[in-house]
């Protein structure tokens, strides 16, 4: 029997990544988008953690291992082209380096060309990385 890791169509993208949208298992927010490879998938599985590929660095990495603000690993769907997954997590703290709940966080205008944000930032991202985002 093929297990789900080795269903996903990896190839599709020279570098072996496909899109992975994280949505908020109760809330249904969407809470930010990565990309994984095999590994990160299959760490995700295993230790319901749920980490990325993170492409500028060229390294896994389990989101929340610097600001403690994870992501627990509920459940997994593919889309119909097995190409991208939709990661279900239950947060814990702010998903967004800027430190809103969610990465989107602002919304565009109906006039003029200004975003507005829609959130309350839950903290202040120089304290947890020593830099402004």
């Amino acid at each position: 029997m093929t297990s789900i890791v080795d269903q996903i169509k990896w190839d599709k993208d020279p570098h072996g990544l496909v899109p992975a949208v994280v949505q908020d298992a109760d809330t249904k927010d969407v809470l930010m988008l990565g990309f994984m490879n095999r590994d990160a998938l299959e760490m995700t599985l295993r230790g319901r953690k749920v980490t990325f590929w993170q492409r500028s660095r060229q390294k896994l990495w389990t989101k929340g291992e610097t600001s403690g603000n994870t992501l627990n690993f509920v459940g997994l769907r593919v889309n119909c082209n097995d190409d991208s997954l939709l990661v279900l997590a239950r947060p814990v703290g702010a998903t967004c380096h800027t430190g809103h709940p969610t990465c989107y966080y602002r919304e565009a205008q109906h006039e003029g060309d200004d975003w507005r944000t829609v959130t309350e930032a839950q903290f202040d991202p120089e304290q947890v990385y020593g830099v402004r985002p």
